[in-house]
């Protein structure tokens, strides 16, 4: 269920110990070849998937779309906000949620650069609300080692605009893919310890700009993405997010 879609009195006849999604994206530059919102319609893609299949069991907040895009600015279009302006927006979000008398709360993440401020609001959030039940997912990471079989561009494969992203966005918006301006691999070598990808995770972090991991905005080779691909990635992640949802609800 949408809950903006929902009257009022509808919301008011809801079970509250019904699991509510809150999806945060992106608004940022996404190699040559993809939308600024590819975060969104990733995001999105997932949660109208789950919709469709289980939607008496979920509902679904509105899209907080442009989040903390910072290292992304050197490329025209990015959108960003602090991570104090994000973290606010989201926990009051949901105190809201809350204040009607829902409990079960899930912060579903498409994008990297909200990682570490989603990790400190699930803290924060958690403990100022000790009577809920409060998850943070992203992704990628919530099926890592059965996503991880799929890819065929090795390390440092599965980043920005990559072979994943963009075998999403094949799937969901086809239209808006510049196929024709689709290039190879432009990562920009770091420390051995530093090298990683969203699934397979460097020994330990290195700040670095999008622009200074790869000229083009591309981490990783989109060349390898298929439509295909994106349905395999998509059964994976709605299957893992379909048994998050349930454990939520299992007292």
């Amino acid at each position: 269920m949408i809950w903006e879609n929902l009257t009022s009195a509808a919301i008011d006849q809801l079970d509250r110990q019904i699991p509510v999604i809150l999806p945060i994206a992106a608004i940022e530059q996404h190699g040559p070849h993809l939308p600024l919102a590819t975060d969104k319609i990733i995001n999105e893609h997932f949660c109208r998937q789950l919709e469709n299949e289980i939607s008496s069991q979920v509902l679904f907040l509105p899209t907080i779309a442009v989040t903390c895009s910072r290292h992304h600015m050197d490329f025209p279009g990015t959108l960003t906000v602090s991570h104090e302006t994000l973290s606010r927006q989201v926990q009051e979000t949901l105190s809201a949620v809350v204040e009607h008398g829902f409990r079960n709360l899930i912060i579903f993440n498409s994008h990297g650069g909200n990682q570490a401020v989603a990790g400190v609001i699930l803290e924060q959030f958690g403990a100022a609300h000790p009577e809920c039940r409060v998850a943070v997912a992203t992704w990628w990471r919530i099926a890592a080692d059965q996503l991880l079989p799929i890819s065929e561009t090795g390390p440092g494969g599965i980043g920005h605009a990559c072979e994943f992203e963009t075998s999403l966005v094949l799937l969901a918006a086809p239209d808006l893919v510049d196929a024709k301006s689709i290039e190879g691999k432009h990562n920009t070598p770091t420390f051995a310890w530093a090298e990683g990808d969203l699934i397979r995770g460097a020994q330990a972090s290195l700040f670095r700009t999008m622009k200074q991991m790869t000229p083009n905005g591309a981490y990783g080779d989109p060349r390898a993405a298929s439509r295909e691909k994106g349905v395999a990635i998509t059964e994976i992640v709605v299957r893992k997010l379909r048994q998050l949802i349930t454990d939520l609800t299992i007292d």
